[in-house]
């Protein structure tokens, strides 16, 4: 049984153009689902964990931006534009629709498989660092928790920005300057008491920290390696 490199959803209400991508990614080994407008799209992503969606702009009734902009944020998986528009300020409007990528019609089907493996590739690597591993604990950016020791525990959205930074960046040292302007607080204090509360969660023994240790006169670093 073949191993696809990724199931990837078409969508173009031109029958024609719909076919011929779908031949291609056959041909570079990727498993294809195509959807003849935006609310076919819709059903099918409701059923369906796609890795990447190839979504055509100019359709009727709602648009490919429309299909963007309504189900982005809820998706979580990488699109990317194909329209006949070559104009920049609708390149701009594409992207900041938050679609990950864009391709003017006609198009080069190489083109659009670099463009895929590209962005499929970033995506497991971002994914990779979103779930770390250390010592008896799980950090799962994507759910904003903490494993410990069989019990849970919950970051909010300020902590998680702190992780990420860390994790990104391990063994790195982040004074409160840099971790001030990431969060943006200015506060000394309260960024010692964020970093007090995240020991708790992940540190065995807060007092005497593993992981999460302080450099005193420089401020904070993460060790997970």
């Amino acid at each position: 049984m073949n191993k696809f490199e990724a199931h990837i959803l078409v969508v173009d209400d031109d029958e024609g153009i719909r076919d011929l991508v779908k031949q291609y990614l056959n041909q570079n080994n990727f498993l294809v689902t195509t959807a003849k407008n935006a609310e076919d799209a819709v059903e099918k992503i409701k059923i369906i964990k796609f890795d990447l969606i190839v979504l055509d702009i100019m359709m009727p009734g709602k648009s490919g931006l429309d299909f963007t902009i309504e189900n982005k944020n809820n998706l979580n998986t990488p699109i990317i534009l194909l329209t006949a528009k070559g104009q920049a300020s609708e390149r701009v409007e594409g992207l900041e629709t938050g679609a990950d990528d864009y391709l003017p019609k006609p198009f080069e089907p190489k083109e659009l498989i670099l463009r895929i493996k590209n962005i499929i590739n970033k995506t497991k690597q971002d994914n990779k660092k979103r779930v770390i591993y250390f010592g008896n604990i799980k950090i799962d950016l994507n759910k904003h928790l903490i494993l410990k020791e069989n019990k849970e525990f919950k970051i909010n959205s300020t902590e998680k920005t702190i992780l990420e930074a860390m994790i990104n960046s391990p063994g790195k040292t982040f004074s409160r300057d840099e971790i001030g302007n990431i969060i943006n607080l200015d506060k000394e204090r309260s960024i010692d008491v964020i970093i007090t509360r995240l020991r708790k969660k992940i540190e065995s023994d807060p007092k005497n920290p593993k992981y999460l240790q302080t450099l005193r006169g420089e401020g904070y670093v993460l060790w997970i390696e």
